[in-house]
């Protein structure tokens, strides 16, 4: 095992993150030795430290002799690629083995992806379910609740009052292993983005099942009703925060299932939100983990909306007045952590309307969140958010006004900007892009059955008016810091 610096740096990584892999590694090694096993470790500050995964391969390559590399598959197709060329270089013989961490495999997905026209996640998800008899009734045919998917009834918003009674978040403090890292990280990579004030993060299997413990007790019978819902000061909601600790196997998927399983069973939570909660895990995770190793490497360069704008550089510090972005960003520094619909429908939404590139976002995600690893990652920011793989993932873009950020949470109550108008110097750039993104890509989308209610729309515009949201989008584009605070009409 080897914490070398490349892997801090090649995604430009939060603070919070590099604590997280490199602590819960160092947990993991005085597991393994208090258990008899001897563990080759390197850490960052050791002066045999070859600063990436491939040199330090080649040293131990290079000492050892050894007559074969054993590695299981990694979450990184660079990391996959890369120990195999160091390998080869050595004449080393490699044996990658499954990941049985994983319900579905590379190859299990990729027989059931082949011939078929289209990848539906809602397909996948429900051979899952039956194949693994997971919320099944009896017959092992019937879905428990009589339908396969809640959804509908998983799309709650607050209301004025707010979320009420919320429980904590459930989170550990860090023990002396890891504050010892804490101040390694602050020293050796300051000028890395994000805070470790807050870092109470899991990194040992055992604190991962406190954390897992509490969500199914306290948070999962309202996780449903509320899973897409925002608030500002409230990052974690009803969310599980074992995303990280599912990616670094502290735990396993199956346990994870079968105790939501059980909360229903025992009548604590109700259907619709363990349908919910259980479709991440068994749904979703798995089946962009196919989408990954399916598609890679080409995945990496796709990019169907021809998108070439920058990332706004607001994106690493949050200092932008428009609350939706600046709550959501300014909480990602802090805590290494957003929930999906704020990654999906703020950060997202607002790169892909204003035509940010794919690998960019991607980029800015890889690097800024505690459980990101590439194979999940990349297909939910490049394929799911922001439609660079043109359809593989998600059967239309997901693209909204600021009128949906208004609908499920209260940020646009402290928003200078007013999500019903698309122009004018009080114009939401949401909804300006918005608009402006239908018109740019019009001819494509009317292509798209999905997305014909939207295009219609743009029926109901006039030349004048498209003329005037081009200009004003245009503008955002262009000076895009300036356009979300600005006090006048573009001209």
């Amino acid at each position: 095992m080897a914490e070398v610096p490349a892997e801090a740096t090649y995604a430009w990584s939060h603070k919070q993150r590099i604590v997280l892999f490199l602590a819960a590694m160092r947990h993991f090694r005085n597991n393994l030795e208090e258990g008899g096993i001897s563990v080759d470790y390197t850490e960052l500050g050791d002066p045999g430290n070859a600063g990436t995964l491939e040199k330090q391969l080649q040293c131990s390559l290079e000492r050892d002799t050894p007559e074969r590399v054993v590695m299981v598959q990694p979450g990184e197709y660079r990391v996959l690629t890369g120990v195999q060329a160091v390998c080869r270089e050595a004449k080393v013989e490699v044996e990658v083995r499954e990941d049985e961490h994983f319900y579905c495999s590379p190859k299990a997905f990729d027989q059931w992806a082949d011939g078929k026209k289209s990848l539906v996640m809602e397909f996948f998800y429900r051979e899952m379910r039956k194949r693994y008899g997971i919320l099944m009734q009896a017959d092992g045919k019937t879905p428990e609740g009589g339908t396969w998917n809640f959804d509908k009834s998983n799309r709650g918003s607050f209301g004025r009052r707010g979320p009420m009674d919320l429980p904590p978040a459930g989170l550990v403090k860090p023990d002396p292993i890891t504050r010892a890292v804490m101040e390694e990280v602050n020293a050796r990579f300051a000028d890395h983005p994000g805070s470790l004030d807050t870092f109470n993060w899991p990194v040992t299997r055992r604190a991962a099942l406190s954390v897992l413990r509490h969500f199914i007790e306290q948070k999962l019978p309202c996780f449903g009703k509320y899973q897409d819902a925002m608030w500002g000061g409230e990052p974690f909601l009803y969310h599980s925060l074992i995303s990280a600790s599912l990616n670094l196997k502290l735990l396993n998927p199956r346990e994870v299932v079968e105790r939501a399983e059980r909360a229903f069973s025992d009548g604590l939570a109700p259907i619709e939100a363990v349908e919910g909660f259980v479709r991440q895990v068994l749904g979703w995770r798995e089946y962009v983990r196919g989408i990954y190793w399916r598609y890679m490497p080409d995945y990496l360069e796709m990019n169907e909306m021809g998108a070439d704008q920058p990332l706004p550089a607001f994106y690493w510090d949050g200092d932008t007045p428009l609350a939706c972005l600046r709550e959501t960003i300014s909480g990602t520094l802090k805590n290494g952590y957003a929930h999906h619909i704020q990654r999906l429908m703020v950060t997202g939404l607002y790169a892909l309307l204003l035509g940010v590139k794919p690998r960019e976002v991607e980029d800015w995600y890889l690097g800024i969140y505690v459980d990101a690893v590439e194979w999940v990652t990349l297909p939910n920011t490049l394929g799911m958010s922001q439609y660079g793989d043109g359809g593989i993932m998600a059967s239309k873009p997901y693209i909204a006004t600021g009128k949906y950020i208004k609908k499920m949470s209260n940020y646009c109550s402290t928003c200078p900007k007013n999500p019903e108008l698309a122009e004018g110097a009080d114009a939401c750039p949401f909804t300006t892009l918005y608009w402006d993104y239908l018109i740019r890509h019009e001819s494509k989308l009317k292509a798209n059955q999905r997305m014909a209610l939207q295009v219609r729309n743009l029926a109901h515009l006039s030349d004048t008016r498209r003329a005037a949201i081009r200009k004003q989008a245009e503008w955002v584009r262009n000076c895009p810091s300036m356009a979300i605070g600005a006090s006048a009409t573009p001209s």
